[in-house]
């Protein structure tokens, strides 16, 4: 009997609860019945629509069919100014993806396929060495062709301030100086920044408008990148930053590798700059031991007599003697003035007292 006390009683329980979700089912349908009870339906056959609510259309209607994609990473043991350098990059480039940091040991053929996993047809790597030389990698990935820079005089958005903004996402303009028509490399290194550097059209990112340019310029064998603001009463510029300067090293034919198409026969070494700088501090120092020697042994050398020549006088014409003047007078004794001696402070205010007190 208890056994089936307690199966009945189960049984019960579970009819409850169907009995409970299928009334709740049935309180739910009633709620939003009520809800489009409330709603009134719009009457498409008036002819006015000012009531009606309509989703507006996209800012930029179209395509998207350039599918440029750039990975923007760096080995370990950048600095900070590298790594926003490096944020900066990716704010200012809509089209950019992120990845994690590689490891120094590993070999620059990875990145193909840590690029061909994210998807990116171009990479820009930031490689560091021995904590103070930044390298800057562009490559056409996986085919090529790869420029490797050395990146010198780097200055980040948060630390320029200029008074120039831009819309996050929005298309730049590329400025390239006309040198870069003139010669092959530089030509070469064009089409490879355009291909980088330009926000495709109609990019999911990015914003329908134009208000900065990215200028590249040629001076003193090396290029200058520069952002500036166009302003839009007058289409003046105004800096926004990042800035840098890209020393040319060599360009390969594959992407991180490969024959060498160009080297810069300009590029000075990091290494070579510094080992120059210290050798010519060195001769400096040598120069002014070699000067205090000298000195030390001109003092220990004995003077040499030069004898007395007849003919040195011969020029020298004597100057006339004037009498000498005698005083037969004696100078009249000046007045000595003898200094008052003055009474100290306390003094005089005890002889006040004394007086007020005697009156």
């Amino acid at each position: 009997r208890a056994l089936l006390v307690f199966v009945f009683s189960s049984a019960d329980m579970a009819a409850g609860k169907r009995k409970h979700a299928s009334g709740d089912s049935k309180g739910n349908q009633a709620k939003k019945v009520k809800i489009s009870e409330n709603v009134k339906p719009v009457d498409k056959t008036d002819g006015d629509m000012s009531n009606e609510y309509t989703i507006p259309p996209p800012v930029s209607v179209g395509k998207w069919k350039n599918k440029e994609r750039v990975l923007i990473f760096s080995s370990r043991g950048i600095n900070y100014r590298t790594r926003h350098l490096m944020q900066d990059l990716r704010t200012l480039m809509p089209h950019s993806k992120p990845d994690t940091k590689m490891d120094r040991k590993d070999k620059l053929f990875i990145i193909n396929e840590v690029c061909e996993i994210k998807n990116c047809n171009k990479c820009i790597y930031f490689e560091a060495k021995k904590k103070q030389d930044l390298y800057m990698w562009f490559s056409n990935v996986p085919h090529g062709p790869s420029a490797k820079f050395l990146v010198q005089n780097v200055h980040t958005l948060a630390e320029l301030k200029m008074t120039g903004n831009c819309l996050k996402g929005s298309r730049p303009l590329l400025s390239f100086d006309p040198k870069f028509d003139h010669e092959s490399h530089y030509s070469l290194l064009k089409e490879l920044f355009i291909q980088i550097f330009a926000t495709p059209q109609y990019h999911p990112k990015s914003q329908p408008f134009v208000d900065h340019v990215f200028t590249f310029t040629i001076a003193d064998n090396r290029i200058w990148f520069r952002n500036y603001q166009i302003i839009e009463e007058d289409a003046s510029l105004v800096e926004v930053g990042p800035r840098f300067v890209l020393n040319l090293i060599k360009i390969f034919q594959g992407s991180f590798g490969g024959p060498t198409l160009y080297e810069n026969p300009h590029y000075q070494s990091p290494n070579m700059h510094r080992r120059l700088i210290r050798l010519a501090t060195m001769a400096k120092i040598r120069e002014k031991q070699n000067v205090k020697t000298s000195q030390k042994i001109r003092r220990t050398e004995e003077k040499v007599i030069i004898p007395h020549d007849p003919t040195e006088d011969v020029f020298e014409t004597p100057a006339e003697e004037k009498p000498p003047k005698i005083e037969l007078v004696p100078p009249e004794p000046q007045e000595v003035r003898k200094k008052k001696k003055k009474e100290f402070k306390r003094q005089r205010l005890l002889k006040r007292k004394q007086a007020n007190k005697v009156k």
